[in-house]
């Protein structure tokens, strides 16, 4: 069962009404948008407003974010903070989900550079303590177990490197790690690391991670992920927003028309005719 039932735009204030992001034509218009399933996608063109949906929705959901900045630290993210309390989320039993996370795949490098970082620290601050001379070995022992276990938990969760994996591989294994079952998942353009293969990859994931009472909102360009059965389809090309059926999404009809004739259509795109 979805636990963020709906999404809506209070009233804005007339001196907002033309600044960024109010004036994004799916943001403006927004109507009451219903989350009645467990995987909701948002597509459309870029600059057609989805991934700013998206973010206004993690600001307002205050959910974690996987990135090297909070939702609030973030200061790319001001206009979108300003749209998550312009909206009024409605929840499942009246009750908010504090489980989940919010991702944006742009934000994926900043992450694994923190973690990186944070390793290194830990391992200093280790070898600083076993450096010490005026100590028993007890007592380094005792020194050490707040790093010790931090270091711990993190290669628990994430391994030792995920620089050590490809960029794929190290957004599946993060994005497994951070599971956690009841969670509400945000996720702008996962497909951007992802080979076709790992798409699929990813799609089982979420199937996986449904039948613990996950929900997914996400917002992206890729027909393999927009084919998650049962999904509702948001087009953030049609003003007010709506739902498209999969097969006439224009993501999906021009790859499929490429896939059936890329001959023909390139000879058409470079030609000009």
């Amino acid at each position: 069962m979805p636990h963020l039932r709906s999404v809506e735009l209070r009233t804005v204030a007339p001196e907002n009404a033309e600044r960024f992001p109010f004036s994004v034509p799916v943001i403006r218009t927004l109507p009451r948008l219903a989350l009645s399933q467990t995987v909701t996608f948002l597509v459309g063109e870029n600059g057609s407003g989805k991934s700013t949906l998206l973010e206004g929705i993690a600001a307002a959901a205050n959910l974690p974010a996987v990135a090297s900045l909070a939702i609030d630290q973030d200061e790319t993210l001001g206009a979108q903070r300003a749209l998550g309390r312009a909206l009024k989320l409605v929840w499942a039993g009246g009750r908010r989900t504090y489980r989940g996370f919010f991702l944006r795949a742009e934000d994926f490098f900043g992450f694994t550079k923190q973690l990186s970082k944070m390793r290194a620290d830990f391992l200093a601050e280790l070898a600083a303590i076993d450096a010490y001379t005026d100590r028993s070995d007890y007592a380094k022992g005792l020194t050490k177990m707040p790093a010790a276990a931090s270091l711990a938990d993190m290669e628990r969760r994430y391994g030792v490197n995920l620089d050590e994996n490809s960029h794929g591989q190290s957004f599946l294994k993060l994005f497994r790690s951070r599971f956690v079952p009841g969670g509400l998942y945000l996720l702008d353009e996962p497909e951007a690391p992802l080979s076709p293969q790992s798409q699929l990859a990813l799609i089982a994931m979420i199937s996986d991670m449904i039948a613990d009472d996950a929900q997914f909102v996400i917002a992206t360009h890729s027909p393999i992920l927009l084919g998650f059965p049962g999904a509702t389809i948001y087009s953030c090309d049609r003003v007010p927003i709506e739902p498209v059926p999969f097969a006439e999404l224009d993501h999906v009809v021009i790859t499929r028309e490429f896939l059936n004739a890329p001959e023909r259509m390139l000879k058409t795109l470079l030609s000009g005719e």
